[in-house]
């Protein structure tokens, strides 16, 4: 069992969550458009699961899809529609902010955050607060879309545009996202990178590849403690 502070965790996003309306089509995404998309992704993660230990916490689990495709026993989101969605009963969700994650120190194995930096109010307090919560053997895995890549410009783009969903990301690049994670004491272990096919053209599927390639659309980096 996950032990969990007995203090109330403050819900910061309640009030203005574009997942909380938007939930639905987010997760009808990955039956359609973005099936093959999220094969590679979840593929390249799973090239690491021998290295994750359990427990594992998902911080922006969402619906629940990478956490079914990578055994995630707990997931926090802000969005109660998200987790409303989810269809793995075998997730304990809670709906919290990753700024405030309501756990114990040392209380995981894995923290998780795919595509998920890039929408947190505070990077800083969201790697700090992972590192709190992880064992000293623990190890945090994150999923990215970094900002140089052609799917970074591209939803960069969107976000230009005023997209319901992107308007509110920051997308970062590796070097950014590499210092962020020393600077909350974490030491980079592992890097697989996976989508290089461009935007609107993703028809096979495809293997990860070791290390990290800037045309790469998707880039996960596993870091310990």
């Amino acid at each position: 069992m996950i032990s969990v502070e007995s203090h109330k965790n403050d819900y910061l996003h309640k009030n203005n969550n574009p997942f909380d309306l938007l939930a639905k089509d987010y997760d009808d995404w990955f039956e359609g458009e973005g099936k093959i998309i999220f094969s590679i992704e979840s593929n390249c993660l799973r090239e690491l699961l021998p290295r994750l230990p359990h427990p594992r916490l998902e911080i922006g689990v969402g619906t629940g899809r990478f956490a079914e495709a990578i055994g995630i026993d707990c997931g926090l989101d802000p969005s109660a529609q998200a987790l409303a969605i989810m269809k793995n009963p075998e997730v304990n969700r809670v709906q919290a902010v990753g700024e405030k994650a309501p756990f114990i120190n040392g209380a995981f194995g894995t923290v998780a955050l795919i595509t998920t930096l890039c929408f947190v109010g505070s990077c800083r307090e969201v790697l700090n607060e992972a590192n709190r919560v992880l064992r000293d053997d623990g190890k945090i895995v994150m999923g990215l879309i970094l900002k140089d890549s052609p799917w970074g410009k591209l939803y960069e783009s969107k976000k230009a545009q005023g997209h319901p969903i992107y308007q509110n990301a920051f997308f970062r690049s590796y070097n950014e996202t590499t210092g962020l994670l020393e600077s909350a004491r974490f030491r980079i272990e592992r890097v697989v990178s996976a989508l290089f096919q461009p935007p609107g053209e993703v028809k096979d599927f495809e293997y990860p590849r070791e290390g990290y390639y800037a045309d790469a659309g998707f880039v996960v980096i596993l870091a310990g403690k």
